[in-house]
């Protein structure tokens, strides 16, 4: 499975709000998802990111590959400035 972190659109018409999901990329955007890592509200004037950032960080280690999107949002939440815990021995 070649696992993915991207958008799920949820929400009402004309009212997009969106989940950050693991999926297997062959899956279509609103089909089954393997993990919910946060979701984002691009609506407010500040737009919402909430994400799980252990939980995201670690399913980068096993390899997941985020979107375009997905990227830049985990940027602007600060994921990628967490670093990982040293590994024991190291």
């Amino acid at each position: 499975m070649s696992a993915r972190i991207r958008l799920k659109r949820v929400g009402r018409k004309g009212q997009p709000s969106y989940r950050i999901v693991v999926a297997d990329q062959r899956k279509a955007r609103e089909g089954a998802v393997v993990a919910t890592l946060g979701h984002y509200n691009p609506r407010p004037k500040d737009a919402v990111i909430v994400v799980d950032a252990a939980r995201t960080l670690a399913w980068l280690a096993k390899g997941a590959q985020p979107s375009h999107t997905v990227r830049s949002l985990l940027k602007k939440a600060g994921v990628f400035a967490v670093t990982a815990p040293a590994a024991p021995g190291a």
